[in-house]
């Protein structure tokens, strides 16, 4: 049930905008008395990202950006704010904290369910399909880790604390038989910040890291061009199952160079076979009215072009991946623009 704090948070940002997004609402003009009725204050429309060194964090800072730059007659400013991933961006937009927030599918996928980790179904929607969500474990070269099923007994850094993270990592260490449950004794987890398990592993704090998002990730990057890594192989069989069996894993493979020819990482001298372990998305919450979210959406589309400029996950902004269903239902404000332009998929 959404309480009387999300009622007054979003009415007090959409009232506004909502007015100036209507056939013929001009906020210089009066009742029809001839007066020039007071400028709008700029309204501020709060988006939650998720902490430097991920995808998510400047993707979600392009979009934010572009929101803002592209807003046409629309009085709002869209402030991205740095959270520690899809459980709290879910969470605030169930409080009403942000407005709209990047979220994980796989963790998305057990929240609109009420599964897992969540207490009940929680109202979100879709706004758009992003980039996958590409997992990777990296650890120092000479760790002696080959496998995922050689990070029994390790330290390995699994995310921000509170994310979520547990949602696809589960699944996918205790298949490698790194049992992770909330008391599991198989491995040690370490709450980082993807930046931060960079330095732990640099620092010798941790034997591995795992670390999502599009490619080229950034804290990835920063890994590779910082100390000598290897990527952690999956069994193949394994992941092979994986994907078959949970709906939010899909198959994926990092090429050792992009379309220019250069190394999409230092070290990767072959292609790394991977899992999108949930793809990038933009959410809101269903109360969140229908107009807002079409022209948010209209104006994403529209200049998709400059938050590819920004970071190469802006490219999913397509006909075929925009619109694809994830696990989360569109909001109505979405379908209704992806109807007008012919992409829509019943």
């Amino acid at each position: 049930m959404i309480g009387n704090k999300r009622a007054v948070r979003v009415t007090s940002v959409l009232g506004a905008v909502f007015c100036l997004l209507c056939n013929g609402c001009n906020p210089d003009q009066g009742s029809g008395t001839g007066e020039k009725k007071p400028e709008e204050a700029p309204r501020f429309i709060s988006m939650g990202t998720a902490p430097s060194g991920g995808a998510f964090f400047v993707v979600g800072n392009a979009i934010a950006s572009v929101l803002t730059e592209n807003r046409g007659s629309a009085s709002w400013t869209v402030q991205p704010v740095v959270s520690k991933g899809t459980q709290q961006n879910i969470r605030d937009l169930d409080k009403g904290d942000i407005l709209i927030g990047m979220s994980n599918a796989a963790i998305g996928y057990y929240a609109v369910n009420g599964e897992g980790i969540w207490d009940r179904a929680y109202r979100i929607r879709s706004i758009c399909t992003l980039a996958p969500n590409i997992g990777v474990f990296i650890t120092k070269s000479d760790s002696g880790i080959m496998q995922l099923s050689d990070l029994k007994g390790k330290r390995v850094a699994v995310g921000p604390a509170g994310a979520g993270f547990e949602a696809f990592l589960g699944p996918i260490l205790t298949a490698h038989g790194v049992e992770y449950t909330a008391d599991s004794t198989a491995f040690t987890a370490v709450p980082a910040d993807y930046s931060v398990a960079v330095q732990l592993l640099g620092d010798g704090d941790i034997d591995a890291a795992f670390i999502g998002g599009a490619i080229p990730t950034p804290a990835v990057v920063q890994a590779a061009t910082t100390m000598n890594i290897r990527f952690i192989n999956f069994d193949e069989t394994i992941r092979r199952k994986l994907i078959e069996e949970y709906e939010f894993f899909q198959d994926a493979v990092i090429p050792a160079r992009n379309a220019e020819g250069q190394p999409i990482y230092k070290g990767l001298d072959s292609e790394y076979p991977t899992m999108n372990v949930g793809s990038m998305q933009l959410i809101t919450h269903a109360d969140v009215s229908e107009a807002l979210i079409y022209e948010i959406t209209k104006i994403i589309w529209e200049n998709r072009q400059a938050i590819a400029a920004q970071h190469p996950a802006g490219r999913s902004i397509n006909e075929s991946n925009v619109a694809k269903f994830v696990g989360t239902e569109f909001h109505p404000g979405a379908i209704r623009f992806y109807k007008e332009i012919g992409i829509w998929q019943e």
